[in-house]
């Protein structure tokens, strides 16, 4: 049983590493499953990772979805022995576009934006960063810039599924007891 104001807190910090944990365990999980999925073009993938980042960020704030993005990428390109190559480059730039966007969104809107409106942002974000660096790095044609319509109507339809996914586990989550911390700061800004 806990009985001061310090323990409670004590116990909420842990419980949040411990669940921060978990998210970028399961967006390393997911990151590893896609590369090894067959891809339509060279560096699409579904994004279903960010699915965590998203949760993060609406349970926890910036920095967390900032930790879950840049440790997924880092960890994920580890295990697959491609860090540096430029496939990491690709998802390094295009995990920070998107993750700056998404968390400007989320600071501008607060809770006039959902999970919905982010992961779209984010998939926008996403596909940008590609293309910039994709151009800036490794292969300067005009030419590759007539794929980012097609690039972007692809992203933006995973963008919105996978807010679709984040949107319920966070219904799910802070359903669960372990969350009262976080439904109650909810309720408080939602009143303020």
């Amino acid at each position: 049983m806990i009985s001061s104001v310090t323990e409670q807190a004590k116990v909420e910090r842990i419980r949040r590493q411990i669940f921060m944990a978990l998210f970028v365990a399961l967006a390393v999980a997911l990151h590893t499953l896609e590369y090894l999925l067959p891809s339509p073009a060279p560096w699409f993938r579904l994004g279903f990772a960010n699915i965590l980042a998203i949760t993060a960020l609406f349970l926890y704030g910036a920095r967390a979805a900032w930790t879950v993005t840049l440790a997924r990428i880092g960890i994920g390109s580890l295990l697959l022995g491609n860090l540096f190559s430029p496939g990491f480059l690709l998802s390094l730039s295009g995990g920070i576009l998107a993750t700056a966007l998404m968390t400007a969104a989320r600071k501008t809107f607060g809770r006039m934006i959902g999970p919905v409106g982010v992961s779209a942002l984010g998939a926008l974000g996403h596909v940008l960063g590609q293309m910039l660096v994709a151009w800036l790095v490794l292969v300067r044609h005009d030419g590759l810039w007539r794929m980012f319509p097609f690039l972007l109507l692809f992203a933006l339809g995973t963008g919105i599924a996978n807010g679709v996914a984040a949107d319920s586990l966070l219904n799910l989550l802070r359903g669960h007891p372990a969350f009262r911390a976080v439904r109650e700061a909810d309720g408080r800004t939602a009143r303020t």
